[in-house]
């Protein structure tokens, strides 16, 4: 299965690619946004599934650790890499700007759904602050919903549910 990324919306139709052939041209339309789009098999074009590819846990370059995006039935699993300073975390979505974006199919996630706050204290430890953005459905930490001005200090595998999407902090 191959999927693409439709260029309104930004979700994702899969189809079977043995069913065609290189050079066809087939045309698509978006079952979340009903955008018409054409595209020609070939391997420019493709993405492959998430599934097919190998996801290291642990992130090349990131001394700030990263979060992982436990796969479910929304969307494959993720990991991505946090930086110094604010973390916003939410659905990715055409026009919204946050630098943790999840590619997810959750309606119950927000668009800015929580922070996770990394910085460094006077010994130059890295800690670790989660908080909500505030959302609509909330921030949940072990299953514990986090209040509207709550500032949580989070550990190491650190389990995170924001909608129905769950999330584990991977300190480097």
């Amino acid at each position: 299965m191959k999927r693409i990324l439709c260029p309104k919306c930004e979700n994702y139709l899969s189809f079977d690619e043995t069913k065609y052939s290189e050079g066809q041209s087939l045309v698509f339309v978006c079952e979340h946004c009903g955008k018409q789009f054409s595209i020609r098999i070939g391997k420019t074009k493709m993405k492959a599934t998430r599934k097919e590819e190998e996801l290291n846990e642990k992130v090349e370059g990131s001394e700030f650790g990263s979060i992982i995006v436990v796969e479910n039935v929304f969307g494959y699993k993720q990991i991505l890499p946090l930086q110094e300073g604010d973390n916003i975390i939410g659905r990715r979505c055409v026009g919204t700007t946050i630098n943790t974006p999840i590619e997810t199919g959750d309606m119950s996630m927000d668009r800015r759904h929580c922070i996770i706050n990394v910085k460094r204290n006077k010994q130059g430890e890295i800690i670790y602050t989660l908080r909500d953005a505030p959302s609509l459905t909330g921030t949940f930490l072990m299953n514990d919903i986090l209040g509207d001005k709550d500032r949580i200090r989070i550990n190491d595998g650190a389990i995170i549910t924001i909608g129905a999407t769950t999330l584990i902090l991977r300190i480097s």
